[in-house]
């Protein structure tokens, strides 16, 4: 599942490919889980619906399809290889193999930029920390190492709950002495930009932590190429960002749309973040035989929330989506003119142009010209009797109505000129 090239030892070496970074999370997790459970006599079995099955409507998959377009178009232009894997929700672009620290991570952050933007689903911020920060600040702050998991996933709430919450959670149902949760609540509270990366540099507790240290030294050059990107203004570094997975072992990030006062009407969308992503050096050894460490840096677009925000935008708005792309329809205001329409639309489709009729003998003018407002199709060729005797066609504009009729030779001529200028 994954793009390898072997060496003359006959050893696997990843270049760089498109893994896909929610399959290896699933597996990961799966593992993990099956691990824990491993001293139950029984399994437990749950059958779920896969997530992001629904059925989907002509409209709901135009716009679906715009948005994968758009992702996809971006991880190729950033040389990206495609695979398909098990993650329904998710598109996943991974950067695999040995390369020089931050580089890549910067990329990613860059694809990010770039994704989110074009969407155009409003203003947006990613969050930035490293997971030698987390782990290295609950180690200054004096967290037992055996309750590093627990409070990092209390801190992964702040962003849906406020500090006294999650302090609670971590001193009443976690066990930590309330002290260390409030030596926690100074650092996960700031963020900012490389200026606090420099400021945490200097901290009394933090400087003294080789792993905080390691992990703050790789996000001041990471904001060096977050400036050469041109995108520094739109990552905000977060001591609050754990992401409480443990395949996590260096640069993590999630993407946040800032909210904007809603609309008259417009219901609030709270959908969390619409991109995520990390380091993740360990991973893909576990599914190597002899152990092979590959560092990986990845990013996985969140598509299911982001087609929730825009169906949603569109329903108050009251936008329509066209749900066929035909450019022109072949009609006839007379009966018995089928072979006529059938040899007109075939002198289309030869020629390139996205073309349909009706599919009846004798369908009345004013039907299809009701089809072709209401599906949207801009130009309607008419051929009738007294342009059969001609030797013209009628071009008709279905926003304006207006009428010319041309040469049959000059057809399909004067339909590419009029598209291309459209």
């Amino acid at each position: 599942m994954v793009n390898r090239v072997r060496d003359a030892t006959g050893l696997a070496s990843v270049q760089r490919s498109h893994f896909s970074h929610s399959f290896f999370c699933q597996v990961a997790e799966a593992v993990l889980t099956s691990q824990l459970k491993a001293h139950q006599e029984k399994p437990n079995f749950i059958i779920k619906i896969p997530k992001g099955t629904r059925d989907l409507s002509p409209q709901h998959m135009v716009v679906r399809e715009k948005i994968l377009d758009l992702v996809i178009s971006c991880f190729k232009r950033h040389g990206a290889k495609g695979m398909d894997t098990p993650a329904f929700e998710l598109k996943d672009f991974d950067i695999a193999g040995q390369f020089d620290p931050m580089i890549p991570d910067a990329e990613c952050l860059k694809i990010m930029c770039e994704i989110l933007s074009g969407l155009q689903l409003g203003d947006f911020l990613i969050k930035v920390n490293d997971r030698r920060i987390v782990d290295g600040m609950f180690a200054a702050c004096g967290v037992p190492e055996s309750k590093f998991r627990a409070i990092c996933s209390s801190i992964d709430k702040l962003d849906k709950m406020a500090w006294k919450d999650v302090r609670h959670e971590m001193v009443a149902k976690k066990g930590l002495a309330p002290e260390v949760a409030d030596r926690i609540g100074d650092y996960v509270q700031c963020h900012g930009g490389v200026s606090l990366v420099e400021q945490m540099f200097q901290d009394p507790r933090l400087s003294q932590n080789k792993q905080a240290l390691e992990g703050l030294g790789d996000l001041k050059l990471l904001f060096e190429y977050l400036t050469l990107f041109g995108i520094a203004e739109k990552i905000s570094f977060d001591l609050s960002l754990a992401r409480g997975l443990d395949y996590y072992t260096g640069v993590i990030y999630e993407a946040v749309l800032l909210q904007t006062p809603t609309q008259a009407g417009e219901e609030p969308l709270n959908v969390g973040s619409v991109a995520a992503g990390g380091r993740y050096d360990g991973l893909v050894g576990m599914f190597d035989p002899k152990g092979h460490k590959v560092p990986c840096v990845g990013l996985s677009i969140g598509v299911e929330r982001i087609f929730y925000i825009v169906e949603q935008r569109m329903k108050t708005k009251g936008e329509k989506v066209r749900t066929t792309e035909t450019q022109v329809f072949v009609a006839t205001p007379q009966k018995n003119f089928l072979q006529e329409r059938l040899k007109l639309i075939t002198e289309l489709w030869d020629a390139g142009i996205k073309a349909e009729m009706l599919y009846k003998n004798n369908p009345k003018l004013l039907t299809q010209l009701h089809y072709c407002e209401s599906t949207g199709i801009p130009l309607v060729v008419i051929i009738g009797e007294q342009e059969l005797k001609e030797g013209v066609i009628k071009i008709r504009s279905v926003a304006s109505r207006e009428e010319v009729a041309i040469k049959r030779e000059n057809l399909v001529a004067e339909i590419q000129n009029r598209l291309s200028e459209s």
